[in-house]
């Protein structure tokens, strides 16, 4: 389900569209190109407070480069023209890395590309920009204090949260100024604003892409990821990413699909709209064909007391700027990475011990279904105001954001979120996860439940 419908010059359209506009000639990649600086660059939309950074000149040389080579018949790459913004956390040769904050503002250039974005350009991307995000990928919500936070693009006049942490990852895809985004994923920072912006993330295991030229958060659980509008467009990117190649593998039957619905603490407190869109979900995937199974995972009652690792992993790395430069950190995020300040080595190491234990555990208890399935978050995007004035609003929202999807870093799995409303209501996803390794599956998995959803949505 898009949020903004495609215009004439094909910037809101997927991956897949794009690419054959350009092969048939309809839509070059130079104006392509141009159409989405002109959405960024407009004084009355987002742009201002989606990126951070904006690579023009470079672009145009690429995209011009791809057209020039289109015209004379040579093999182009899977990305060949189309525009892909990069989350502020990759290192873009000759440019400073700054994490969404003020504190890194500059340091030393980058020597070279993060390999993410060297991989990009080898396909062809043009890299448009960096986006904004949450400051040093530390929360669900998508605040920052430091450039702005873009809007929600549901009831936008009403200023709701993106999502985070890869907020301006999201909002650069749903407003047409690229066609895809990368973002990075440690709890939820991919899948969470494609939720709530009404798009499809994917998270993969971790280590699947490499993270060399990166600013990691929690090397244990990160992971690198697309936004796009389609489970394809997340397909496509990600083969690039992890120096695999595309081939687009047919949707699974869905008489064949065994998927297990996982009961617990991930369907407390639901909001009205995410209960509703995510029952209608499941009635429509059942009415497919599709074998549904409750799933009971009770040690899942146990991950949140021992999902400790982000905050000691980031204070790690975090602890001679806090010293230096702590009062310049938003005080939201140096507030959540000083809660690893305590924690003893031994402490740690018990972490790790019992997180091997519960992925064996959950491994077991899955073993057999195709995908387990639960809403992505909890809520629908509140609005960013009330965030702001209050702290324990904004914790508790935080907390909620990031509940379900945590559960899948964790779990060292990977997961798809794909839109679950329908027009016209606040935008809510059904997360789609599988257990390690299983990418491949779980984005074949995604394909024919998208086609399902899909129908009830027209």
């Amino acid at each position: 389900m898009t949020i903004l419908a495609p215009d004439e010059n094909g910037s809101a359209h997927s991956v897949a569209a794009t690419l054959q506009r350009i092969a048939e000639g309809t839509i070059s990649s130079r104006a392509l190109l141009e159409r989405c600086l002109e959405r960024i660059t407009d004084p009355a939309g987002e742009g201002s407070r989606t990126f951070t950074r904006l690579y023009p000149d470079r672009a145009r040389l690429a995209a011009d480069g791809a057209d020039t080579a289109s015209r004379e018949g040579s093999i182009l790459g899977p990305l060949a023209g189309v525009p892909v913004s990069v989350k502020d956390l990759f290192d873009i040769e000759g440019d400073s890395t700054t994490a969404g904050s003020r504190v890194l503002e500059g340091s030393h250039p980058a020597a070279r590309d993060a390999e993410v974005v060297r991989r990009l350009r080898a396909a062809g991307a043009l890299i448009v920009g960096r986006t904004n995000m949450t400051e040093f990928a530390y929360s669900g919500v998508g605040l920052n204090p430091h450039h702005g936070t873009p809007r929600n693009p549901f009831r936008r006049e009403a200023a709701l949260i993106p999502g985070g942490s890869s907020s301006g990852a999201a909002v650069s895809v749903s407003d047409g100024m690229a066609v895809v985004a990368i973002g990075t994923d440690t709890g939820g920072s991919v899948r969470i604003p494609a939720a709530l912006c009404g798009l499809v993330g994917f998270k993969p295991t971790a280590r699947r892409v490499p993270m060399t030229g990166m600013i990691p958060l929690a090397p244990s659980l990160d992971s690198v990821g697309p936004i796009g509008r389609t489970v394809d467009c997340c397909d496509r990117v990600h083969a690039v990413l992890s120096g695999g190649e595309y081939r687009a593998l047919p949707a699974p039957e869905q008489s064949f699909l065994r998927l297990g619905v996982l009961q617990g603490y991930v369907l407390d407190g639901l909001d009205p709209a995410v209960q509703e869109a995510y029952g209608r979900a499941l009635d429509a995937i059942g009415a497919a064909g599709v074998h549904l199974k409750p799933v009971h995972f009770s040690a899942l009652e146990r991950i949140p007391a021992s999902n400790q690792s982000a905050a000691t992993e980031a204070y790690a790395w975090h602890r001679h700027l806090l010293t230096d430069r702590g009062a310049e950190y938003d005080p939201h995020v140096s507030a959540r990475i000083l809660h690893g300040a305590g924690v003893l080595a031994a402490d740690y190491l018990e972490l790790q011990r019992v997180r091997r234990e519960l992925i064996a555990e959950y491994d077991t208890a899955v073993a057999g279904l195709d995908a387990v399935l639960m809403p992505t978050v909890p809520r629908t995007a509140p609005l960013i105001a009330e965030l702001e004035a209050n702290d324990s609003v904004y914790f508790d929202v935080n907390g909620a954001m990031l509940r379900n999807t945590s559960i899948v870093n964790f779990l060292d799995g990977c997961a798809l979120s794909i839109p679950c409303h329908l027009p016209g209501e606040a935008p809510v996803g059904l997360m789609i996860a599988g257990t390690h390794g299983n990418d491949v599956h779980i984005l074949r998995v995604g394909r024919a439940l998208e086609a399902v959803l899909g129908q009830q949505q027209k």
